[in-house]
C-alpha cells in the first residue's frame, strides 16, 4: 500500500489510500509514462480502495477498461465512471475517489493545465479569459470519445517499451521529438473535441466559419512575425482591408483589437522564453525589450493580468524540468 501511494504521488498526485474491506486482495499494478505535457498509464489495485487527493492542479481523465469508480470534486454531486463513461476531473476542487473497484483497470491521463488552456486558445485563434471547465463525464462508446480513448490506449501500449532497462533498439517511437510533439498535440486536440465544455461547438465549426479571411490573414501575420513592429495600418494592409473594418472585425471575432492581439501574442512568446531560460544568464528586461515592451512597469502589469504571475516569478521557476 505504501509503495502504491508513493508511485501515484511521484507520477500523478499526492494521495491518501485506504483499502475497503472486501473479498479481493490488494495487488496494485501500474505502468506509467510521460509524453511531454501528458502523464499516461494503465493502473489497477486488485482490491476496492478509497483515495483522497486534494486539488489536482491538472486536468485528468480516467478511461475504465472494466469495473467502476465513484468520485466527487469540490461541492459537485458524486459521479460514477464505467467502461462506457470516462471520469473527467478539473484542476481545482478537493478530489475524492469514494470507491475504485478491485476489478477496475484504468487508463489514466493527466494533462498539464497550461498546455490544454494554451492549445484551446491556439485552436480558437484568440485569448480565452474564463477558466476552461470540462464536463465530468466523457462517452467512450461512440464518436470522438471512442476515438480518443482508442488513441490513448494505443499510446500507453507503445510507451510500455520505455520502461527502464529496455534495449536501445526497442525504445518507443514516441521518444522521438518528431513524433512526440505532434502526438501530444493530437491528444490535446482530441480531448477538446470529445469532452463537454463551453467552447466545443465553436471548435467544431468549419474553420472558415470561425472568422473572416482578412482577420485570419492578419492573425497569421502576427503569429508568424510577432517581433515585427506592426501598426494598425500595417495590419490592415496585411489583411487587405481598411483599418476601421479590421478593428471592428477583430472585436467581433477575436474579442480584442488588432493591436491588443499583437500584444497578447508577444506576451505569450515572452512567457515561453522565460519558462525555459536560465535565470542566472537572462533577465526579464532583456526578454521584454526583445519582444517590443519598452515600459517595464506596464509590461509587468500586463503580464500578471494575462498569466496570473509576474514575469520574474516565471523566470525563477525556469530551468530543468523532470
Amino acid at each position: 500500500m505504501d509503495e502504491a501511494q508513493l508511485m501515484i504521488g511521484a507520477t500523478f498526485y499526492s494521495n491518501f489510500m485506504d483499502v475497503i474491506e472486501g473479498p479481493r486482495t490488494f495487488r496494485a499494478e501500474f505502468d506509467v509514462g510521460r509524453l511531454g505535457a501528458l502523464t499516461v498509464g494503465e493502473m489497477s489495485c486488485g482490491a476496492d480502495v478509497r483515495m483522497r487527493l486534494g486539488e489536482l492542479g491538472a486536468y485528468h481523465v480516467n478511461i475504465l477498461l472494466g469495473g467502476h469508480m465513484s468520485f466527487r470534486q469540490g461541492g459537485a454531486a458524486g459521479r460514477v465512471a464505467t467502461a462506457e463513461r470516462a471520469g473527467v476531473f478539473q484542476p481545482v476542487g478537493d478530489t475524492v475517489v469514494e470507491r475504485w473497484s478491485g476489478d477496475c483497470r484504468v487508463l489514466a491521463v493527466k494533462v498539464d493545465r497550461e498546455a490544454l488552456d494554451q492549445r484551446l486558445e491556439q485552436l480558437l485563434g484568440r485569448s480565452v479569459r474564463t477558466p476552461l471547465e470540462l464536463g465530468p463525464e466523457l462517452d467512450t462508446t461512440r464518436g470522438p470519445g471512442r476515438g480518443w480513448a482508442r488513441l490513448v490506449a494505443a499510446v500507453i501500449e507503445e510507451l510500455r517499451d520505455e520502461q527502464p532497462g529496455a534495449a536501445q533498439d526497442s525504445a518507443s517511437l514516441y521518444t522521438s521529438p518528431l513524433i512526440a510533439a505532434p502526438l501530444q498535440e493530437t491528444i490535446l486536440n482530441g480531448l477538446l473535441l470529445a469532452a463537454e465544455h463551453p467552447f466545443r461547438a465553436e471548435l467544431n465549426r468549419p474553420a472558415d466559419k470561425l472568422r473572416p479571411a482578412p482577420v485570419k490573414r492578419a492573425m497569421d501575420a502576427v503569429r508568424e512575425r510577432p517581433e515585427h513592429p506592426f501598426t494598425p495600418t500595417g495590419l490592415a494592409a496585411e489583411a487587405r482591408v481598411g483599418v476601421r473594418w479590421l478593428q471592428e472585425a477583430f472585436r467581433r471575432y477575436v474579442g480584442m483589437s488588432p493591436m491588443a492581439y499583437v500584444r497578447d501574442v508577444r506576451l505569450t512568446r515572452v512567457r515561453d522564453e522565460l519558462r525555459v531560460a536560465d535565470p542566472w544568464a537572462l533577465s526579464v528586461s532583456e526578454v521584454a525589450h526583445r519582444w517590443g515592451f519598452s515600459h517595464l512597469g506596464r509590461f509587468a502589469e500586463q503580464y500578471r493580468a494575462r498569466f496570473g504571475e509576474l514575469p520574474s516569478q516565471t523566470l525563477r521557476g525556469a530551468g530543468p524540468r523532470s
